[in-house]
């Protein structure tokens, strides 16, 4: 055997030949031998309490990091679909821990001979699918081999995936997406602190329909259903009952979900993910819809294909009642709440596409060549909202100071209340792109929601801590005088940001950040919203 550590974090390793190691859960004890410590049984009580991502102060993508390194590079896998199959299969094994007090985890290497361990997980995979449909085909299955996975499932089996709205899970697929393809689209994860900022700000209701359009895996829809939720549970309790994953939702919150929450996104890799994500939270149904949502005139067609229906037709049942009135195609919808981070890398050059966007022509009224993708984006989301609805969406700082896109912004000024402007910093979407970016947040005009006034105050904020380093690795909340990063009440790492007040788990008092600040500008304008 051998350990290692770095100073902070500590791994024991069982040497299985001379240049082959596979880490185990911690040495033997004087009174135990290595099969003791390989055959312990385990309860999600137990996990909870070895958990690596809280002891060691690590994210589940350093162990898929690590993964790709000894194992995954190298046996010939698309890394994407089996770690996505592992994780699936793991989380199956935690709920039904969750739940049952006295069920041992199997999601283990417990010494077995590696054949058996695969039987084992395999086992696992096939009753989750059966939980789970719609994910992956009948046909799937896990394709590592029997000693490459037992190395996986070593390095995963003390690491806990549930937590409080699945973000571990959420930043281990943000890496393998990027890393697979996402990047090369101009489409990347928001950051979750980036989105509780917006929901923060945003304030959605439970009588309100919300959609993201540009959805990658969820963020969005997932944390806004988590603020709603927690809403619903404080005015039950009168207390702070945080929405979990492995609480089950009550009648009335799945209604909310199954009811209210949609998204969309063209890359089926994100919408796979956001399905699974959405489900395991005990949602039930799922809105997540794999559409392009700026060729709406083609969804008619896609509506139609065998396979589409199968997954997708229940819900795009309940997207088109959504459709605004009188209106037959896709143009135009009535959601109250919009919340979007559209990809903005790359032109669209198809005709037939820029023609139905005001945006897709020039000043003088000539359709053009090629429009940013964002642009789009920005006229396609307002025709997604109805008058005195709500958007928050991510744009490129550019477009809001440039002077050649004056003409995007008359456009938004017509339309809407300029609700905020925050600057997020330049570290925030790195190591996937460096662009600057901010946030964007309106209200449509409406004689009784939004009245329109000529002149009114705006909200503006620059994001001051940079939760990134040059980089693009997280910076944490640090305990100067523990000498480590401090946890929040899941037991899990705080990103260093200012865009709201932190969840500390200690005595800590956090500073309030600039949802907090908003909240009272909201406030004092009476803002539809916050009244």
């Amino acid at each position: 055997m051998a350990v290692w550590t770095n100073g902070q974090q500590v791994q024991a390793w069982h040497r299985k030949d001379p240049n082959y190691f596979e880490q185990i859960p911690n040495i033997p004890a004087a009174n135990e031998t290595l099969v003791d410590i390989l055959n312990q049984r385990i309860t999600y009580e137990d996990l909870k309490k070895i958990d690596k991502i809280a002891n060691e102060r690590r994210s589940l993508r350093s162990f898929i990091v690590e993964m790709e390194d000894e194992v995954l590079a190298n046996a010939g896998v698309d890394s994407f679909e089996e770690v996505f199959k592992l994780i699936f299969s793991k989380l199956y094994d935690e709920l039904i821990g969750a739940d049952d007090e006295n069920y041992y985890l199997k999601f283990r290497n417990n010494g077995e001979a590696d054949p058996e361990l695969k039987e084992k997980i395999d086992e696992l995979f096939e009753a989750a699918k059966e939980k789970w449909d719609g994910i992956f085909l009948e046909s799937d299955s896990i394709t590592l081999t029997p000693s490459h996975l037992a190395v996986c499932v070593s390095a995963l089996q003390d690491v806990k995936l549930f937590n409080n709205n699945l973000d571990v899970v959420d930043d281990a697929f943000e890496y393998l997406m990027n890393k697979s393809q996402k990047g090369e689209k101009g489409q990347y994860f928001t950051p979750r602190y980036v989105i509780d900022m917006c929901v923060k700000m945003l304030n959605p209701k439970e009588d309100e329909d919300i959609i993201d359009t540009a959805a990658g895996s969820s963020g969005f829809p997932m944390h806004a259903t988590s603020y709603v939720w927690n809403n619903m549970r404080d005015e039950l309790s009168g207390a702070g009952s945080e929405a979990t994953t492995t609480g089950k939702p009550s009648e009335r919150e799945k209604k909310y979900v199954r009811n209210r929450v949609f998204a969309i996104d063209f890359d089926e890799k994100a919408v796979r993910v956001a399905r699974m994500l959405n489900l395991i939270a005990g949602y039930g149904e799922s809105n997540v819809l794999h559409l392009n949502t700026l060729d709406y005139h083609r969804w008619g067609e896609v509506s139609k294909q065998e396979k589409w229906v199968e997954n997708y037709s229940k819900s795009f049942g309940r997207l088109k009642k959504r459709r605004a009135k009188g209106v037959s195609d896709f143009s135009q919808f009535n959601f109250p709440l919009l919340m979007a981070n559209p990809p903005f890398a790359g032109d669209i050059k198809e005709g037939s596409i820029l023609e139905r966007y005001d945006l897709g022509t020039n000043e003088k009224g000539n359709q053009q060549s090629k429009v940013g993708r964002d642009i789009l984006f920005i006229e396609r989301n307002l025709n997604f909202i109805k008058p005195g609805g709500r958007m928050a969406i991510v744009l490129p700082q550019g477009r809001l100071n440039n002077s050649s896109d004056k003409q995007i912004r008359d456009y938004i000024a017509q339309r809407c209340r300029i609700l905020a402007v925050v600057g997020l910093h330049g570290n925030v979407f790195k190591p996937h792109t460096g662009t600057k970016t901010s946030v964007l947040f309106v209200q449509k005009w409406d004689d009784e929601l939004c009245p329109k006034v000529e002149d009114y105050p705006i909200f503006f904020a620059t994001m001051q801590k940079p939760s990134k380093n040059n980089s693009g690795e997280k910076l944490y909340v640090w305990d100067i005088d523990e000498n480590k990063p401090m946890l929040d009440k899941h037991n899990y790492l705080i990103v260093d940001h200012d865009l709201y007040k932190h969840d500390v788990k200690t005595g800590v008092k956090a500073q309030d950040g600039i949802a907090e600040a908003f909240i009272e500008f909201a406030k004092r304008e009476k803002f539809s919203f916050f009244v």
